[in-house]
């Protein structure tokens, strides 16, 4: 029995549960990245909020007039990019099963989806990186 033969003789490849499997596990990691960007966009949105309620407690009123700042757009988008993580992966997957079940599904296809999260969130780490030598 060579190594590219299905272990499983009576079903072809295609038919092969274990495909399926990693399949589900896939889009389960992309819902996970999708709702740690919502948890980390919520939390770097309040961020701002929290330094306001801060500034106010140490009595310094020239802090405490100021807005949110960035990290409310910024903690927004990252929100947005969750969701769109998590409704890309919803359609990536039914796309993928399909297929899967028709048997026309690629190998080695790179993943756009995660060619350009992974682009978007080097480009945001950029911005924040500036932001953070900027306002020191």
């Amino acid at each position: 029995m060579g190594s590219d033969q299905n272990p499983n003789n009576d079903a072809p490849k295609e038919r092969d549960p274990r495909v399926y499997f990693a399949a589900e596990r896939t889009f389960l990691a992309w819902i996970r990245t999708g709702l740690a960007l919502m948890g980390f966009g919520f939390v770097v949105a309040r961020f701002g909020l929290f330094l306001r309620e801060l500034s106010m407690r140490n009595s310094q009123p020239q802090l405490a007039t100021h807005t949110t700042g960035p990290s409310l757009w910024l903690g927004t988008g990252l929100v947005v990019v969750g969701v769109l993580v998590n409704v890309s992966a919803a359609l990536m997957h039914i796309r993928e099963v399909k297929e899967l079940r028709t048997g026309t599904w690629a190998v080695g296809r790179p993943s756009k989806a995660a060619v350009i999260l992974a682009l978007l969130l080097a480009a945001a780490g950029i911005g924040l990186a500036i932001y953070l030598v900027w306002v020191r």
